[in-house]
């Protein structure tokens, strides 16, 4: 089983590149996804978040805004929440990858915002980064409700930049020039991994 990382940086069309995998038969693992499920009312992070900022969690639920205006440009505050959330996050990728060795699916995808800001390649066989240019990066995110340019630099100032993102990474995936050429290009990465054999997960690991 390979395992395709798979990230870059905010407004790059991830998410679009994620979807295209999904329908290339590739099962995809959303970090963003489990994040919401574990601030959700009942989910596993509550109490963790609770526990460093108690204003943050109302109803049961973390305010992902409350809690985004406590640790955004605050180093500090942004390191204790990972410190919590991350083994978490961690533990849902282990069991979605233990379904999928089951299952023998041959590409699997992790869909990892901060990869490399975590160090993510280590547990992938490859990384694909989505990239678009700067202008179009910008446009698209402070169409977003509630973005303004000071909370895009503060998100940006968190992520390692495009540029060392597309030099550290084995495939890039253009965003910026349509769908169809993206689509392609994810194709073919998943024709050439489709053909080799997965380090991270080996046959022999006990699924």
């Amino acid at each position: 089983m390979i395992i395709l990382g798979l990230t870059g940086s905010i407004g790059m069309g991830k998410s679009t590149a994620a979807a295209m995998l999904r329908r290339l038969g590739c099962p995809v693992h959303d970090a963003d996804a489990t994040v919401h499920r574990l601030y959700a009312k009942g989910g596993r992070a509550v109490a963790q978040v609770r526990a460093l900022f108690p204003d943050t969690v109302k109803n049961g639920a973390v305010d992902r805004a409350a809690l985004a205006a406590c640790v955004l440009g605050k180093p500090d505050a942004l390191k204790r929440l990972e410190a919590a959330v991350h083994p978490l996050t961690r533990a849902d990728a282990d069991a979605f990858l233990k379904r999928c060795a089951r299952r023998r699916v041959p590409v699997v995808v992790m869909d990892i915002p901060l990869l490399y800001e975590t160090k993510g390649e280590r547990r992938v066989d490859a990384v694909a980064v989505v990239s678009a240019p700067t202008w179009l990066q910008h446009q698209r995110v402070l169409a977003r409700p509630g973005m303004n340019p000071v909370k895009l630099a503060n998100i940006l100032a968190r992520q390692v930049p495009d540029t060392v993102k597309r030099r550290r990474a084995e495939f890039v995936v253009p965003t910026g020039l349509g769908r169809h050429l993206t689509l392609c290009h994810l194709r073919r990465i998943v024709m050439i991994l489709k053909h080799r054999q997965g380090r991270v997960w080996s046959p022999a690991r006990k699924a």
